[in-house]
C-alpha cells in the first residue's frame, strides 16, 4: 500500500465535503464492524475513525502530502478512501522530506533487527546485523518502536497459523521483508500476539516468472469486466465483489483454488499491475510497455484467438468454458440489469467478444495481517496480562496494524495502511515521551 496505492480510508475530510460526500464517524463504525464480521477492536477503531481526519489527513497535508479525492469501495457506504497525489511514493516522500529537514540524517539500511535488549525488565535497544557485511550492529535507546511488517512473505509461517491452507497454492504478496522476524522479538521478551490467523488473502494476483522460487505474487487491478471461471470452466461468483472478505473467500472454496481471469483484447490496456517495478521509476504510473510484456511473456497468462483455443491453453472443458462466455455475453446482450446467477450488475459492460482473448491464472495471495502483537492504546506491547512491556512500542503491520487487531476479520481498503501510519504516529508520540521528550499523542 505505501509503495504503490498509498490510499487510506480517512472520516469526515474537507474533500467529502467539497464533493457534497456525508459522512460521520458513526457511520464509519459501522461499516468498519460489519466489515470486521464483529470481531474488530472497537476502541482502537473508534480512536482511529474519529481521530483520522485531524492527525492523520491534516497532519500528513501539513507535511506536504497533497490527497487528490475520496473514491468508493466495497463495504462502504460513502466514498472515503483517499489517495494522496503521486500514490504511495508520493506520501512517502513528503515524509521522508519532513525527517530530512528536522535533520534527521541517520538511516541503517540493509540491517536487519534480531534481538531486543534487555536491562532490568526493560528494553534499552537492538541488536542487528549488517546484511551487507554481516557485522553486529548494537543499538542503545531509551525507548525502542518497531514496526517490521507482517508475515505474508513467509508462506510456511502463514501455513503454520492457518493449517486449513496448507493443501493449497498460497503466493507471497507483502514486502519482502515481512516475514514474522518481529513478532519472534517481541515474543522473546514477552509480548504476545492476537488473532495471527486472520489474513486478508487477494485473489486477482498471478504468480511472478521472475521469481525464480515461484513464490510472489503480482497483484492486477484494472480488470472491472473480466469474469472467473475456475477449474471446471464454470463461473462460481459475482466478479465486482473481489474483496478478502467476498472474492477470495468464493476462490479458496473452490477445488482446486484458483481461477481464470477471462478478457478479450479491448481490456488489457486498462491492466495494472501493482508492484514498483512495473511502474515507472519515480512515480506511481504504471509503465504501459512493461504490462504489455508482462501478458505476453507471462507463462501464466494465457491467449487464443478462440474461446475453444484459449479452453485448450488453460485447462477445461471446451464444451463449458464456451458456454459459460456465451452465456454471461447474453445476458449484456438482452440489456438485463444484472446476470441471473450471481446479481452482477451488467449496466454498461463489455461483453467478452474480441479475440485474441485472454486468461489470467488468478491465485490467491496473502496480503495483509489484521491480527498481530497486542498493544494498549499508547502502542505499548503489553505481556499475557495485558501489563505494557517498558520500553517497547509497536505499530503498524506488526500490530495488526494497530493494537492487535483493530479490523477485526475481514476489512475495507485504506483501513490498512490508514491505522497503520497512525499507530505510528501514536507509538512515536509516546515513545518519544517515555524517553524524556514531549507530551505524547494529542
Amino acid at each position: 500500500g505505501f509503495c504503490v496505492g498509498g490510499g487510506c480510508a480517512i472520516v469526515d475530510t474537507f474533500l467529502q465535503r467539497e464533493a457534497g460526500i456525508e459522512d460521520s464517524h458513526d457511520l464509519a463504525f459501522e461499516d468498519w464492524i460489519k466489515a470486521g464480521q464483529g470481531k474488530a477492536d472497537e476502541v482502537w477503531a473508534r480512536f482511529y475513525i474519529e481521530r483520522s481526519n485531524d492527525a492523520l489527513f491534516e497532519w500528513a497535508k501539513d507535511r506536504g502530502v497533497e490527497w487528490v479525492g475520496a473514491r468508493q469501495n466495497e463495504g462502504n457506504s460513502v466514498p472515503r478512501w483517499h489517495q494522496p497525489k503521486g500514490g504511495g511514493g508520493g506520501l512517502w516522500n513528503a515524509l521522508y522530506q519532513t525527517a530530512q529537514d528536522r535533520g534527521i540524517d541517520t538511516w541503517l539500511t540493509n540491517t536487519a533487527a534480531k534481538e531486543l535488549i534487555v536491562e532490568d525488565g526493560r528494553i534499552i535497544g537492538v541488536i542487528a546485523e549488517d546484511t551487507t557485511s554481516g557485522d553486529t550492529v548494537e543499538v542503545l535507546a531509551k525507548a525502542v518502536v518497531m514496526g517490521s511488517g507482517g508475515i505474508n512473505s513467509n508462506i510456511d509461517m502463514v501455513k503454520e497459523v492457518r493449517p486449513d491452507l496448507r493443501r493449497h497454492r498460497i503466493l507471497e504478496g507483502s514486502g519482502r521483508g515481512d516475514t514474522g522476524d518481529g513478532h519472534g522479538m517481541v515474543e522473546a521478551v514477552g509480548g504476545t500476539t492476537t488473532h495471527m490467523d486472520d489474513i486478508w488473502f487477494y485473489v486477482f494476483a498471478i504468480p511472478d516468472h521472475k521469481d525464480e522460487r515461484g513464490r510472489r505474487g503480482l497483484v492486477i487491478r484494472g480488470v472491472p469486466d473480466n469474469i472467473w471461471v475456475n477449474a471446471q470452466g464454470v463461473r462460481f461468483h459475482n466478479e465486482d465483489l473481489s474483496g478478502g472478505g467476498t472474492g477470495s473467500v468464493a476462490v479458496l472454496a473452490q477445488e482446486p483454488a484458483y481461477c481464470w481471469s477471462v478478457m478479450d483484447s479491448t481490456m488489457t490496456d486498462d491492466v495494472t499491475v501493482s508492484d514498483p517495478q512495473y511502474y515507472i521509476p519515480g512515480a506511481s504510473v504504471k509503465d504501459p510497455e512493461k504490462v504489455k510484456a508482462l501478458i505476453e511473456e507471462s507463462p501464466h497468462i494465457k491467449s487464443g484467438d478462440t474461446l475453444e483455443a484459449l479452453a485448450s491453453e488453460i485447462g477445461v472443458p471446451e464444451d463449458t468454458f464456451v458456454e459459460t462466455v456465451n452465456h454471461y455475453n447474453s445476458g449484456i446482450d438482452q440489456g438485463l440489469k444484472e446476470d441471473p446467477d450471481f446479481g452482477r450488475p451488467l449496466s454498461n459492460r463489455k461483453m467478452i467478444q474480441s479475440p485474441p482473448y485472454y486468461a489470467l491464472n488468478f491465485t490467491p495471495t496473502a496480503r495483509k495481517n489484521f491480527g498481530g502483537v497486542k498493544t494498549d492504546l499508547k502502542c505499548r506491547a503489553v505481556d499475557k496480562h495485558y501489563e505494557p512491556i517498558p520500553g517497547l512500542f509497536v505499530a503498524g503491520e506488526l500490530a495488526g496494524m494497530a493494537g492487535g487487531h483493530i479490523n477485526g476479520k475481514h476489512g475495507l481498503e485504506g483501513t490498512m495502511l490508514g491505522p497503520a501510519l497512525f499507530s505510528g504516529r501514536v507509538a512515536g508520540a509516546w515513545a518519544a515521551k517515555d524517553a524524556g521528550f514531549g507530551e505524547g499523542f494529542k
